[in-house]
């Protein structure tokens, strides 16, 4: 497994240096003076496109390692699609609804190929069955359609998708959070079925993602050299999501490792809903944001992020359901408190007029 996250971290780190070249060439950049965007933090002119040597080294790396099956080959069809996807914004912003419809509709293509959520762990002990309602259909051979299990498959994929994607506007902020989750829900899936080789597949195309992330994270730290864009962005959410759903359903674990984007995205949603605005629409208040109002360097936001996933990841070695439960909903309460109070430092803050 460790083989193919060293590769896989090879392929992205050599893959990124011809695509920073390439950005400029084709114009997939962010220039702040031509192209304003209100959640961006940086300044300049800073290649996009960072989706691309990360699903090359993913793809390449599966290749070398896995042997296909239908799931998988679903993954990387759909992962290209959402690839392209980020290409045409990276290249123009296209709009916020229509890459919304898009991530249901990628969302859609790998629960096709087989991916869906037949159960999910109840934190009150036990687990909550999800594929007793099936609709059998004859289309080059017999299938199931599991309704409640395939449709919040896919509401569970678009939210990832989103929701990481909204973490990432510092530098390396995403590809080291991502990397680490990636990895804790690898070490999880084989955790008590170390010798099933689908769970051994599981955990090596975990350790892929997490190798792919790594490689670009170099080229993504402060400064950065390039940035994740829609793509790489959305990929990382896209594939996490997915992981948890292989990883013998381990959503939980995916939503207590990635508790602060997680609760940043819904407090977000909620704040635009309040204010009237669009929640699809990007804006400057996201949790990293409030971190810069008060001081708080690029690199430390960065390392702020990686340190609480790491210290999640090792919780949620040892914590069950409702102790996940428990720590997710303490997480929510202090980024609550810790907004409430810079929200107050902003207000009392006196502007003292140049003279």
């Amino acid at each position: 497994m460790f083989s193919a996250l060293l590769v896989s971290f090879l392929f992205a780190f050599v893959a990124t240096i011809p695509t920073i070249y390439l950005a400029k060439k084709f114009n997939l950049v962010t220039d702040t003076k031509k192209r304003y965007h209100p959640a961006h933090t940086h300044k300049g002119i800073i290649p996009r496109g960072g989706g691309l040597p990360i699903y090359i080294s993913i793809f390449l790396t599966t290749l070398i390692f896995l042997p296909l099956n239908k799931i998988l080959i679903g993954i990387l069809i759909a992962s290209f699609f959402l690839l392209v996807l980020g290409l045409l914004d990276d290249h123009g912003d296209i709009s916020p609804y229509l890459r919304f419809f898009g991530n249901l509709f990628i969302s859609a293509i790998v629960i096709g190929f087989g991916l869906g959520i037949p159960y999910i762990s109840n934190p009150f002990g036990g687990v909550i069955r999800l594929d007793t309602w099936q609709i059998p259909i004859s289309f080059f051979g017999t299938h199931s359609i599991w309704i409640l299990a395939d449709f919040l498959a896919i509401i569970w994929l678009t939210w990832t998708t989103n929701m990481v994607n909204w973490s990432k506007g510092v530098d390396g902020q995403l590809p080291g959070f991502v990397a680490i989750t990636a990895f804790f829900l690898g070490f999880l899936s084989q955790r008590f079925t170390v010798h099933d080789i689908s769970v051994q597949s599981v955990a090596i195309f975990s350790f892929i993602v997490a190798g792919a992330y790594l490689g670009f994270l170099p080229f993504n730290f402060y400064p950065q050299k390039i940035m994740p864009g829609y793509g790489g962005g959305a990929l990382a959410g896209f594939l996490l999501g997915i992981l948890s759903i292989l990883s013998f359903g381990k959503i939980g674990t995916a939503v207590l490792v990635l508790s602060v984007p997680m609760i940043d995205a819904v407090y977000t949603i909620l704040r635009r809903f309040k204010q009237r605005k669009s929640i699809f629409k990007a804006d400057w208040g996201h949790f990293h944001h409030r971190l810069l109002e008060i001081g708080w360097g690029k690199r430390r936001i960065a390392v702020f992020y990686w340190l609480i996933s790491l210290i999640l990841g090792i919780s949620s070695l040892f914590l069950k359901g409702i102790e996940k439960l428990i720590v997710f909903a303490t997480i929510g309460l202090i980024l609550l408190f810790f907004i409430v109070i810079i929200n107050r430092m902003k207000k009392t803050v006196t502007i003292i007029p140049e003279q």
